[in-house]
């Protein structure tokens, strides 16, 4: 029952979405052989977009803005959420919905997409104790890239300052358990520090 619930609700938002303009073309990806058509695709990118916001860049603190993050990063984590590795209700069940083929265009279409502008600058702050860390996968400029060992680290500059506490905690906790070496890494830095790393990296 509740599983109904929530992805009716998400399904709902996604029909909103669709009512309150055009329908947008898919046309940042070729069509998957197995899909049955355009429309079909349009609808289920239409319903990511009713949580993760228009062309993938959310509105909310607490989801994250995957416009212009790293393809490989995007697919990795829809493949995680198929499998049960990562474990979020909603996601699994939105990963169930794509066919193989819509995985990688679904990663692919919203990759494309450019990640949002600031409105304003942010000041310049001092790098946090222990941000050095995250550079040694992500980047100097924590851009994201694929590691020697083929995981692929995501961009964090410009991320959602919440979502990044959040899945700092859930690593550093046990909860997500999809990167040992997150889990390893954020287990032995202390919250305070977390939280400034967070704040440092979402105001990129």
């Amino acid at each position: 029952m509740r599983t109904q619930m929530i992805w009716g609700a998400v399904a709902a938002f996604a029909a909103l979405a669709a009512l309150a303009g055009p329908a947008r073309a898919v046309e940042a990806v070729p069509l998957p052989a197995d899909s049955a058509t355009p429309q079909e695709l349009n609808a289920k990118l239409l319903v990511c977009e009713a949580c993760h916001g228009p062309n993938g860049m959310s509105k909310s603190v607490i989801i994250p803005v995957i416009a212009g993050q790293r393809e490989d990063y995007l697919l990795k984590q829809l493949h995680d959420f198929h499998g049960g590795e990562r474990n979020v209700e909603i996601m699994k069940w939105m990963s169930e919905s794509l066919k193989e083929s819509e995985l990688s265009a679904a990663a692919a279409y919203f990759a494309k997409k450019g990640w949002p502008a600031k409105a304003t600058p942010a000041a310049a702050t001092a790098a946090p104790r222990g941000i050095a860390v995250c550079q040694a996968c992500h980047q100097q400029n924590f851009m994201g890239a694929v590691q020697a060992e083929g995981m692929a680290a995501p961009r964090l500059a410009g991320q959602r300052y919440d979502y990044l506490v959040e899945t700092m905690r859930a690593f550093a906790d046990g909860e997500r358990k999809n990167n040992a070496t997150m889990q390893q890494l954020m287990a032995g830095v202390s919250a305070a520090d977390r939280e400034a790393m967070a704040r440092y990296l979402s105001g990129l």
